[in-house]
């Protein structure tokens, strides 16, 4: 990827270098490795889109895929995410976990990533980084806990899955895209340099991903289901779950059970299950 020599170009801004490509390369991809390619592309519209049309092509596993600015990266519920080029982290992996995972076992990815980017962060960025069920990424702001970022996890053909994370690096208050978000700049991290971020994180998810797939994905075997309720924000909160149908459903958040859905002890003494599918929006009950 060439840099323009255009001061006023977008990409001028001295204060968000762009990643080091080959310095990744070499950091990341091993022999016997899990990460064997890793491009970065200076913007597209969504790289989970990107990386399941090439899955679907036949890619390999292993394959990441980050672009320095998204014009039409998705969350769940198709939810637009936007940022400033060059401010976050805007990656995709493709994921082949094979036939000794159960495809029953799949939708533990998404709250796996996130174990991963918690646990890689608290290492880089030196950041406390708490998980709203089922795919939000909450730091602390100013005693608040505000949403820096999300995962997004979509089957691409039969055997792929691709995971998408969309993390606020730098991003100043005056650029965020509502009042209630955040950043690692704004939770004070001891460090933003993307390229030791990336790191940390892919590492991490290697690391989690591996001991997951070894256990035949078996969220209790693999400790994947108790470090995610140890760093999941939502246990132990009254919450409401907004579901199809112009639907509610109140209660505590008291477990995340096997299928990695969150059980809800609702008023009537029952245990509730929700699934990630089910659910429009899971707040703490008093906030906007």
């Amino acid at each position: 990827m060439t840099e323009p020599h255009d001061p006023a170009s977008r990409w001028s801004d001295l204060e968000r270098p762009p990643l080091d490509v080959r310095a990744l390369r070499q950091g990341l991809i091993r022999p016997g490795g899990l990460w064997n390619t890793l491009d970065v592309v200076a913007s597209t519209g969504s790289t989970n889109s990107d990386l399941a049309a090439r899955a679907r092509a036949g890619l390999a596993e292993g394959a990441v895929l980050i672009a320095e600015e998204q014009t039409a990266g998705r969350g769940r519920l198709d939810r637009r995410w936007t940022a400033p080029a060059r401010s976050g982290l805007f990656f995709s992996v493709l994921l082949r976990p094979g036939p000794a995972v159960p495809g029953a076992r799949l939708g533990w990815l998404p709250l796996l990533t996130g174990v991963a980017v918690a646990t890689g962060l608290a290492r880089a960025a030196g950041v406390d980084t708490a998980l709203k069920w089922p795919n939000d990424l909450l730091v602390t702001v100013d005693g608040e806990e505000r949403k820096a970022g999300g995962i997004l996890a979509e089957r691409a053909g039969d055997d792929a899955v691709v995971v998408g994370i969309g993390l606020n690096v730098s991003l100043r208050a005056a650029e965020l895209p509502v009042p209630t978000a955040g950043s690692l700049a704004l939770a004070n991290a001891v460090s933003l340099d993307r390229d030791t971020l990336l790191r940390a994180v892919l590492r991490s998810l290697e690391r989690w991903y591996e001991q997951w797939r070894a256990a035949e994905g078996d969220p209790a075997l693999s400790g994947i289901q108790e470090a995610y309720a140890a760093g999941c924000a939502t246990l132990g909160r009254t919450v409401r779950a907004e579901l199809p149908g112009d639907r509610e459903l109140t209660g505590e958040a008291v477990a995340i059970d096997g299928d990695g859905r969150l059980v809800l002890a609702t008023a009537d003494g029952a245990r509730r299950p929700v699934g990630a599918g089910d659910i429009v929006h899971v707040r703490a009950l008093g906030t906007p």
